[in-house]
């Protein structure tokens, strides 16, 4: 095979599962498909061949047909562990029609051994194991599996190839910035993929990104996807952020920025102030548990020994509103961790509020420990929040079971959820100058929110109660009230499932 021959390459993302984090009744307001394109799959796009034609297929957003397959020489496949079920799928049918596949990302990466049948098994960062099959794929000779154990230079990574996304389909678009987390967390295999240094990419291709990003006509939220994205302070502090206010200010504030952080972030007002007015509105951070001795037993160490509910008001009192994630299913975890879980989140004024039951990834420290006490049980799912555990708790299983589902039926519950809405509301302190005009999307938005929340829902009471609040004490922030009861019933609809 030479390098001039125009191959026909499908990329092809997953379906992801009705979780939480799925957002899929949220989505229906604003008439989005999904939360984020396939970033991982349009940075591989612009690494192959420009002669090659290339065609996106996401299938949380649109169908794949036979004959979209039938008219591929190679299916290119990428997925989280979450997304297992529907890649297996997709590479049965490719199997039957006759349609080889290169597969990669974590799912694969982490699992290559249930994934024999697949042709190509290209692993790790693509920076480093896809050109090594490209050359071998251009001689004629491809081998069945790539991997290393090096970590690639993030100075190398391209610009993705959106021109191949829907991009209208999505409620945000995405940017990756670096890899990589400074902590250790027992539970996390994010080090694992990608190590415990974070790597960057240069202000210079930042910007790149962010141009790219405004050149498709985009002009909404930007989501960050770093798993931390403060893991290295001092470049943000110095370059990365200082140019991204720069730009944004050149180009009239057209993003919002939504990211993932440590809640260390809480201890350094400065990179606050600079995210913020960067244009940065949303962190999720892992709280965990406010449980000491499960932090200690999950090596959480930068949660522990602090006021993280503290930490989380003073995050939002300087203008970043805090999504959380939270864990059940520790050893350590005490009888009365429901309930004080609950509290906790009550507390803290943390709306969306993720709470998962803790599972073991495969590779982690975690899943070793498991492994040695012979605890582990059928192999993990991805979905921590459809009520399966894959190792045995030392808490009763069902009293674990029915104490997360009482946090769950307690948190989500109209009385519970709108209280804590107004609790965020009235300490949240968002930057002022930057001004978004209400759209048509927001419009319809609001009409649903109308009917569906307070005509036929069984929040009415709730919903009109903070929409009188808001606008009576906090006017700016009602199209941030609406949005938060929009979730509120998106998370309601999800737990009805499993009641």
């Amino acid at each position: 095979m030479n390098s001039n021959t125009n191959l026909k390459i499908l990329l092809v993302y997953p379906k992801f599962p009705e979780t939480f984090w799925s957002f899929k009744y949220a989505l229906k307001f604003i008439i989005k498909k999904a939360t984020n394109p396939p970033l991982g799959l349009l940075t591989v796009a612009a690494m192959l061949p420009t002669a090659w034609e290339q065609k996106l297929i996401d299938l949380n957003i649109t169908t794949m047909e036979d004959n979209d397959l039938k008219q591929a020489d190679y299916v290119f496949l990428s997925a989280m562990s979450i997304q297992q079920n529907s890649a297996k799928e997709i590479i049965s049918r490719c199997r039957q029609l006759g349609v080889k596949v290169v597969a990669g990302g974590p799912l694969f990466t982490n699992n290559q051994e249930e994934f024999n049948e697949v042709d190509y098994l290209v692993l790790n960062e693509a920076e480093l194991t896809l050109p090594r099959f490209l050359e071998d794929l251009k001689k004629g000779s491809p081998q069945h599996l790539y991997q290393t154990d090096q970590w690639a230079n993030l100075e190398t990574t391209p610009l993705p190839l959106w021109r191949l996304a829907d991009i209208k389909k999505y409620a945000s678009l995405n940017i990756q910035y670096s890899r990589g987390c400074p902590f250790n967390c027992e539970f996390c295999d994010i080090t694992l993929l990608y190590g415990h240094r974070p790597r960057t990419k240069t202000k210079e291709q930042v910007m790149a990104e962010l141009d790219s990003l405004y050149e498709q006509g985009w002009r909404s939220s930007v989501f960050f996807v770093d798993d931390n994205f403060i893991g290295n302070k001092d470049k943000l502090k110095k370059e990365i952020l200082p140019a991204i206010t720069a730009w944004q200010q050149r180009k009239k504030y057209p993003f919002t920025f939504l990211t993932q952080a440590s809640v260390n972030l809480a201890d350094d007002e400065e990179l606050i102030r600079l995210m913020v007015e960067a244009g940065f509105n949303t962190v999720f951070v892992g709280i965990e548990t406010p449980h000491e001795e499960s932090l200690a037993e999950c090596a959480k160490y930068q949660n522990k020994n602090r006021d993280l509910i503290a930490n989380v008001k003073k995050i939002q009192r300087l203008g970043l509103q805090v999504q959380a994630g939270f864990i059940l299913g520790f050893d350590s975890d005490p009888l009365s961790i429901f309930e004080k879980q609950i509290k906790f989140i009550q507390n803290s004024g943390i709306v969306t509020a993720m709470v998962g039951l803790l599972n073991a990834l495969k590779g982690t420290k975690l899943y070793q420990r498991l492994d040695a006490d012979r605890r582990l049980l059928a192999g993990i799912t991805g979905n921590n929040t459809d009520f399966s555990i894959n190792f045995i708790p030392k808490m009763n299983r069902q009293t674990l079971m029915e104490g997360y589902k009482k946090v769950l039926s307690t948190i989500y519950a109209p009385k519970y959820y709108y209280k804590r809405v107004r609790t965020f509301l009235r300490e949240y302190q968002p930057r002022q100058k930057i001004k978004f005009k209400i759209n048509g999307r927001e419009l319809w938005a609001l009409g649903k929110s109308i009917i569906y929340l307070g005509i036929i829902g069984k929040e009415r009471f709730q919903y009109w109660k903070l929409v009188f609040w808001t606008i009576f004490t906090r006017p700016k922030l009602f199209p941030l009230a609406v949005t938060l009861s929009i979730y509120g019933f998106h998370f309601r609809k999800i737990f009805e499932k499993y009641l």
